[in-house]
């Protein structure tokens, strides 16, 4: 007998790249699956992803590339579902793409056929993907999930959290994902803004005057076993810092905590001294104009002080300069939020969910995947591999027959 119109075997709450893999794979599966999506179509945030070609995985991703209190969580649905596996599926799709540095994976055209390719791999007889739909209760009573969306009900004895964190709003992103989690006992981990430009105040506030600048540099941030460094580009701000190296470190900074800058990363300690013995009448000015952007060189160099010739300048100077030069350490006052936020850190603690089936331990039948998990991957298309392999995982373990009630 077919289910009536709002009664399906799985409810995925959110059409973003989590919750359409999870579709998708489910209703190939077998089963019927309403995806209940507020914004006015799926896929929003997809569309907007690098650049609006959508890095759509890395080929270098694996556990070490994702933050979370439990590091391994995410191992086990990495390892089952692999950037492999979805470029296979973007070829089949005949999907043309290019790699860009640092094993970054980009459609040729546009995101749009990424969303396009997803909606495609739901079975129309089995998943309905319903836009503008706000949800605003969800029970849970008699091993059934009902949720109350735009004034409609409906229920399933499966019900999948795939609405995000909090990163990006304008996109329609919320605390939903957390709210939901807390109704039904789940921990939540403190959510923060993550891949986010930093703040500059204090004595850093004159960097800001850099604004357009870019550089070349290693960065880092974090201590201990959350300890991170990135050699990638830094920009500078109106506000302070950004750029793919700073982005990358923003997820392992902590409010009060100081970033460390390499500027040169080439250069060793001693090349100041080095420099001093070929060219004695050169100065510091000079020479980092030789490596970095002159507005750049000229801020380094009026906070290092040196300014006369190199054969005038004592060796212990220079060999302090250069020092300073590696590891220049600023302390950011802050980032600019979640409304620049790439995506969010936190989330539902992995302590409450299964790591193979990304099923809630204390309420059977209750899932959560992608980046409403507290599992957050660097910059570079590994949150999309994530939600790739979470969405399959849920997808795989909600069609299984023997967990099937």
């Amino acid at each position: 007998m077919a289910a009536s119109p709002t009664s399906y075997d799985a409810i995925i709450l959110g059409a973003g790249a989590a919750g359409l893999m999870a579709a998708a794979r489910a209703g190939q599966k077998g089963m019927r699956v309403a995806v209940l999506e507020k914004a006015d179509k799926p896929g929003k945030k997809i569309l907007i992803s690098g650049g609006g070609r959508c890095n759509f995985t890395n080929v270098n991703a694996g556990p070490g590339n994702f933050l979370s209190d439990n590091p391994h969580f995410a191992k086990s649905a990495l390892a089952r579902y692999t950037a492999q596996n979805f470029i296979d599926l973007v070829n089949a799709h005949g999907i043309t793409w290019h790699e860009k540095t640092l094993g970054q994976l980009f459609c040729d055209g546009s995101a749009k056929q990424i969303v396009q390719m997803l909606l495609d791999e739901c079975p129309d007889d089995r998943v309905d993907v319903i836009c503008e739909a706000e949800v605003t209760a969800v029970e849970h009573e008699d091993n059934r999930f009902a949720v109350m969306a735009s004034g409609q009900i409906f229920t399933a004895p499966k019900l999948v959290i795939a609405t995000g964190g909090p990163s990006i709003p304008k996109m329609g992103a919320s605390s939903f994902a957390y709210d939901l989690a807390r109704q039904f006992g789940l921990k939540v981990v403190e959510p923060r803004p993550a891949l986010v430009p930093l703040t500059l105040g204090g004595d850093d506030v004159l960097f800001r005057e850099l604004s357009g600048v870019s550089a070349p540099v290693s960065a880092r941030a974090g201590s201990g076993k959350k300890k991170a460094e990135f050699a990638e580009a830094a920009l500078f701000t109106h506000k302070g810092l950004s750029g793919p190296a700073i982005l990358q470190i923003s997820s392992y900074w902590r409010h009060g905590e100081e970033i460390g800058i390499t500027f040169l990363p080439e250069a060793d300690a001693e090349w100041l001294i080095g420099l001093k013995k070929d060219y004695p009448r050169a100065n510091l000015r000079t020479v980092l104009r030789h490596h970095l952007p002159d507005r750049l060189a000229d801020a380094l160099a009026d906070r290092i002080g040196i300014e006369t010739e190199f054969s005038n300048v004592p060796d212990k100077a220079l060999r302090l300069a250069g020092q300073q030069l590696a590891d220049w350490r600023f302390t950011p006052n802050g980032t600019e939020g979640f409304a620049k936020a790439e995506v969010t850190i936190g989330g539902i603690s992995t302590a409450e969910l299964s790591s193979q089936t990304m099923e809630a331990k204390k309420v059977p039948g209750l899932y959560a995947i992608g980046e409403a998990v507290d599992v957050t991957g660097w910059l570079g298309g590994y949150n999309f591999q994530w939600a790739w392999a979470s969405g399959a995982a849920a997808a795989e373990a909600m069609s299984d027959p023997a967990r099937v009630k």
